[in-house]
């Protein structure tokens, strides 16, 4: 194979390979920080795609009512169009993080198109919010090796989750929500869960909402504490 050829090909790999880690067992068993595993005594509750101005409040108002904090992954365009909400989140006392500029699969960029859009974001999140984005979770969980170098370079963590819902579909419900996400849920994990439909079917944030409460119950009843990443001393 001609050299040329070699380092295109090899260039390609460095490229896609991390989004393998998209897996559950391969980031589970080999990559516990980046699959967010942490405290086995604490539980991460994450939400991706907002903010939302008809669905975030919502959720808001539950975790006010049960005094919980939530991180909340944010996309820069849905920021622009909401500041004020993503302003509302963070004073409500949830961490704030980054899920990218759009909902779009990182893999289709290359290394400067993803570092500005990232860039962009972290900066349009802060101007609203008055805090930097610690963490990424990658649109769809799927990183490129591009998006992890410009992740590093703007001081952001990359984190996906243990358990997630499957709460974006249209036939989610509440109950299969709830089972879906207890069926994977242990002490030192981190659920994921969407408080929009910016990138789902409409209104699948309903299912989300009503599967909040018996989650949180489920949490309880197990003894472990429910909190944001900032609490869950992810690979400590």
């Amino acid at each position: 194979m001609k050299p040329m050829v070699l380092l295109a090909a090899s260039g390609a790999l460095a490229h896609a390979a991390p989004a393998a880690a998209f897996v559950p067992f391969l980031r589970t068993r080999f990559l516990p920080a980046f699959a967010g595993l942490g405290d086995p005594g604490h539980v991460a509750l994450t939400f991706d795609d907002g903010p939302n101005p008809l669905s975030t409040p919502h959720f808001l108002r539950l975790l006010r009512a049960r005094g919980v904090r939530a991180t909340f992954f944010l996309l820069g365009d849905q920021v622009k169009r909401a500041p004020w909400l993503t302003r509302e989140i963070a004073e409500a006392g949830h961490e704030i993080a980054l899920h990218g500029w759009e909902h779009r699969c990182l893999l289709r960029y290359g290394p400067r198109r993803v570092h500005d859009d990232l860039a962009r974001a972290c900066d349009v999140i802060e101007q609203a919010s008055h805090h930097r984005p610690q963490w990424i979770r990658a649109p769809y969980g799927v990183f490129s090796g591009a998006s992890l170098l410009a992740a590093r370079r703007l001081g952001l963590t990359p984190v996906l989750w243990t358990c997630w819902g499957y709460d974006w579909t249209r036939r989610a419900t509440a109950a299969s929500v709830t089972r879906t996400v207890l069926k994977d849920l242990r002490g030192g994990g981190t659920i994921l869960l969407h408080d929009s439909d910016h990138a789902a079917s409409a209104g699948s944030w309903r299912s989300a909402l009503a599967a909040l409460d018996p989650i949180l119950d489920a949490c309880a009843a197990r003894g472990l504490r429910v909190g944001p990443l900032a609490e869950h001393a992810v690979g400590g």
